[in-house]
């Protein structure tokens, strides 16, 4: 191990090299630090928010059920639903940044109230978090170019390589032990502090293991393509500027001019769009006759058809009954809707098995469960929920049962899934693929300088 403590020697006088890697280790501890106050802060908000629904519930309780109205019950009660974060959530927040992920709902039409909560400060979004990913897609690759890409142009600048060179046996290999000694420190200072990350956060070891080989692999890319352009025979500034091209291209143009050609491909219409669409059939509803809505949700629910015929003026189960068809009403786009974010996220998917980057943050988004597909997890569970709430008030509203204390008691209460994440092996291969391709490329080229 005699050239590892010579190479490592080398590297500490290095002044330049060593503040690149204290700046990524502050860096990634920052990210990690931050993912994890994020996560801590939407867990106190859900058990906050749960808090503040039971003293709500109890408040209301007396009030609502005096009259024994379930209309009036259904229509004031909100109840709460959330997305618990799960134990990698910290290290990509994903959506949860966005998305909302406490919801209260009621037993009206549904569509609006998934989608009220989709407004949020498009230029705050733009800016993204801050968080690991974003340390490991966009900042890791600046520190490997920024320690690789002189590797042999600076000891030609310093009048070295010739006798570097000329060592019998000495300098073989030099290169990639070079650059596997500045790549292995650069994995260790993203490493160390999300290992640190995964202890707080109680993270599983297969979740943990799944996050190591991601960062092996994105780093062994960098490294493996810094070296072949590093070994290349070109002056420290043209191997710079090459690399610094290949990050801009790979982690900035061609994802945005992938997401862009998506985005036209895969036209998806906006949730607000939804929540609009299904507003105006439950405000059209008001002006049409009262028969005639109920005999249109008759055929779609007949097992309410034979409860007693409306009375003159307002009564809840017309009410109810035209909210549900709202719903159902634009249930055709709700599907296009969903099957195009779906169309986005597999072609997104394809395209990270060709950009390391863009499959680096479609592994961790899918590990950490913060990615589209959890977010239309939580939206089918908060359906889910919001039919039992359906299902509960409606034996009250269509058969005029009064609605007591103990009903409200019985009321569903929202059960979350466990947040748990997937592991992407098909986007985990793919880039194992590209990495490994590149570093044995890398490789070759450091070897092929020696002769």
């Amino acid at each position: 191990m005699t050239w590892l403590a010579h190479e490592w020697r080398l590297l500490w006088r290095s002044r330049l090299a060593m503040a690149g890697l204290l700046l990524l280790l502050i860096l990634s501890t920052l990210a990690v630090g931050s993912g994890l106050s994020e996560v801590s802060r939407q867990q106190q908000t859900i058990a906050r928010l749960a808090d503040l629904q039971r003293q709500e519930l109890a408040t209301q309780q007396p009030k609502l059920t005096h009259e024994g109205d379930a209309g009036t019950v259904a229509y004031y009660t909100f109840l709460g639903t959330w997305d618990e974060p799960s134990d990698a959530a910290f290290l990509a927040l994903g959506l949860r940044d966005a998305a909302p992920y406490v919801l209260r709902v009621r037993a009206l039409a549904l569509q609006a109230q998934l989608h009220d909560g989709e407004v949020f400060n498009p230029e705050l979004a733009l800016a993204g978090r801050f968080d690991f990913a974003f340390v490991l897609v966009y900042l890791a690759p600046l520190i490997l170019i920024a320690l690789l890409y002189d590797l042999v142009s600076g000891e030609r600048h310093a009048g070295r390589l010739a006798t570097l060179l000329a060592l019998p046996g000495a300098a073989r290999g030099l290169w990639v032990r070079r650059a596997a000694l500045r790549a292995a420190l650069v994995f260790a200072c993203l490493c160390l502090p999300m290992l640190g990350g995964a202890l707080a956060s109680g993270m599983s070891a297969a979740t943990c293991a799944v996050v190591l080989v991601t960062v092996f692999t994105y780093v062994a890319f960098w490294s493996g393509l810094a070296l072949i352009v590093a070994t290349r025979g070109y002056s420290s500034i043209a191997n710079a500027t090459a690399l610094m091209g290949c990050w801009a291209v790979l982690t900035l143009v061609l994802p945005t001019v992938g997401n862009a050609v998506l985005a036209q491909s895969v036209p998806v219409c906006q949730g607000v769009e939804l929540m609009l669409a299904q507003r105006q059939a439950v405000h059209g509803a008001w002006d049409l006759p009262r028969e005639d809505t109920m005999q249109q949700f008759f055929r779609t629910h007949p097992q309410w058809q034979h409860t007693a015929p409306l009375p003159a003026g307002f009564h809840w189960k017309w009410y109810y009954a035209f909210q549900q068809q709202g719903d159902e009403s634009v249930a055709p786009q709700v599907a296009a809707y969903r099957e195009g974010l779906l169309a986005r996220q597999r072609w997104s998917k394809r395209l990270g098995w060709l950009l390391p980057g863009v499959g680096v943050q479609a592994i961790l988004h899918r590990t950490a469960a913060t990615d589209l597909l959890a977010q239309l997890s939580y939206q089918d569970a908060i359906a889910a929920f919001h039919a039992q709430l359906r299902t509960h008030y409606y034996p009250y509203l269509f058969n005029e049962i009064h609605f007591g204390a103990d009903d409200f008691a019985q009321l569903p209460r929202f059960q979350p899934a466990r947040a748990d994440g997937v592991v992407p092996s098909v986007s985990l291969l793919a880039l194992t693929l590209v990495a490994g391709l590149a570093a044995m490329l890398g490789m070759c080229a450091g070897r092929q300088t020696e002769r």
